[in-house]
């Protein structure tokens, strides 16, 4: 009886080894779980930013506005007959100016 008990014991145990630290463990399949939710997240990024992208470049495809705003801002171009006023504001605190009078 005890032969038998332990063949069986010993049965079991092998069964076992292959679900617990096998090529495709409990462990194994957390882990590759946990790396598709990562991909799934980076995935969401990116897609997010590929629609952005998207969108500007129909934006600039289609009208002129996205145009004129990108020469502005990027080229810092101005229209004809256009003024431009550009604000400076000083580099020193308030406190500092005070300081280096006296």
């Amino acid at each position: 009886m005890k032969l038998l008990s332990f063949t069986l014991l010993m049965l079991v145990i092998a069964m076992q080894y292959p679900l617990w630290l096998g090529k495709a463990s409990w462990l194994r399949v957390w882990q590759v779980d946990q790396e598709v939710a990562t991909a799934r997240k980076n995935n969401v990024l990116l897609q997010n930013r590929n629609n952005k992208l998207e969108a500007e470049v129909n934006d600039l495809k289609q009208g002129l506005e996205a145009i004129e705003e990108r020469a502005r801002s990027d080229l810092g171009m101005v229209k004809e007959g256009e003024i431009l006023f550009q604000i400076v504001r000083n580099a020193l605190p308030q406190n500092s100016q005070s300081d280096i009078a006296q």
